[in-house]
């Protein structure tokens, strides 16, 4: 019998008419996780060796930009970046650098200097405030921010740098400052203009509002530059305010591995590619994006919480009846699309990862056979009954061993247990013999 298909099964109110809008054109990928990432200051800064790691699962799976961190923090931070450049360039990674440096030339020389010496071209991303609360904290005038701007641009243009002028805080903005920041940057040469949620205050209709006010900006000047999108998760809208800053035209999205950064966090690059791909937005292989997660959380010592979506370990696991008995019945019918979709918003396939069906209080009988079967054990049904029981007197799911501790109390009681060494049995079950 035809499994039916996708839009024959699942109605997309995420596509409903006109509520849809889709970029035209191809949107890029900016890693913020060795920069920004390790600003927040829980996070640790990873041995060269592991940065060099990541950068390669970067690659393999298609991120085309990468900050390598910022010249002006010191030798350790040059010496990181130039070797980080250098594998970039040795390897053939197919991704662009990029640094962030004050629009002070003390931060833009070093970046200079680690160009020249290793032939790679690596972007500068010359950052400065630009809300009005800001320029009232530092006592800056927007003529004052404009000369930093223009000179910090040209200084780096004049010197063979290609120049990404970032607007802290653009989403606090006002108006008509936004206008004379990048048209002033442009003309001096930036080859790229950053709109920022420095501080998480966007919603994603404000983000929308913004990015098509700044395209009009560039599109005023007559030139051919890129607009990117730089956000924060202090409301927890990270996420959704790229999706709909890619949407509303952004030319490439920043964010971070698990999101981490300043504060509460950036953007998660993964929960960003998740998405992405679900909404057709990108279409690529991302089977190693679990990988990529589990190093950033290794490398950087950042606990990845059961309930993070997608990658946390809870992420598909069920033991509650109702849920479990759905996508057995699923898998019953021979298509692992249906079994990955049936409970889940998410294809688990699609990351490299799987359902999974546990035992607990509120499991059913359907949990327990697929427990034993999955594991080689026939589901008997006094053994069903012993599991069961067993379980709903549990507060919480039960382990793999101590299902297994309760089959083997129950195959020594019928005379079926073989060998004294608990491992060795498990062995013998799982392998017949």
């Amino acid at each position: 019998m035809r499994t039916p298909s996708e839009h024959e099964l699942v109605y997309d109110w995420n596509r409903h008419e006109s509520d849809v809008i889709l970029t035209e054109k191809k949107v890029e990928l900016n890693d913020e996780t060795l920069r920004d990432g390790l600003q927040n200051p829980s996070v640790t800064d990873p041995h060269i060796d592991k940065k060099i790691q990541l950068l390669r699962l970067m690659s393999v799976l298609g991120i085309n930009g990468v900050n390598l961190g910022l010249p002006g923090a010191g030798p350790r931070a040059r010496a990181d970046i130039t070797r980080m450049a250098e594998v970039i360039r040795d390897e053939k990674l197919n991704m662009l650098p990029n640094c962030a440096c004050r629009t002070v030339k003390a931060d833009i020389t070093p970046l200079i200097a680690i160009v020249q010496k290793t032939g790679v071209p690596i972007e500068c991303a010359a950052f400065i405030g630009s809300s009005p609360i800001r320029q009232y904290a530092e006592e800056w005038s927007i003529d004052h921010i404009l000369k930093l701007s223009v000179d910090a641009v040209k200084y780096g243009a004049d010197n063979g740098l290609d120049m990404m002028y970032v607007t802290e805080d653009t989403t606090r903005a006002r108006p008509e400052d936004i206008r004379r920041l990048y048209t002033a940057a442009i003309e001096a040469g930036a080859k790229r203009i950053v709109v920022c949620d420095t501080c998480g205050h966007a919603m994603p209709y404000g983000v929308r509002n913004l990015i098509h006010f700044v395209r009009q900006v560039v599109a005023d000047t007559g030139k051919d530059v890129k607009i990117d999108w730089h956000g924060h998760s202090d409301r927890g809208l990270g996420v959704i305010n790229a999706l709909s800053a890619a949407k509303a035209g952004a030319d490439r999205i920043h964010a971070t591995g698990m999101g981490i950064g300043e504060r509460v966090g950036n953007t998660a690059m993964d929960l960003l590619l998740v998405n992405m791909r679900l909404d057709g937005i990108i279409d690529r292989d991302l089977t190693r994006l679990s990988e990529y997660v589990e190093l950033v959380s290794e490398i950087c010592n950042v606990s990845l919480h059961n309930m993070y979506p997608v990658f946390g370990h809870d992420a598909f696991r069920t033991a509650t009846g109702v849920h479990a008995a759905a996508i057995i019945k699923a898998k019953n019918k021979g298509d692992d699309w249906l079994a990955d979709r049936v409970y889940s918003g998410v294809p688990a396939g699609w990351f490299g990862l799987h359902q999974q069906i546990e035992v607990g209080f509120m499991s059913g009988v359907s949990n327990i056979v697929y427990w034993l079967r999955a594991h080689g054990i026939e589901p008997e049904k006094k053994l069903v009954d012993e599991i069961f029981t067993a379980a709903k007197q549990h507060n919480k799911v039960l382990t793999d061993d101590e299902i297994w501790n309760i089959v083997k109390y129950y195959k020594f009681e019928a005379g079926e247990l073989l060998t004294d060494t608990f491992e060795q049995w498990k062995d013998q079950i799982r392998t017949g013999h």
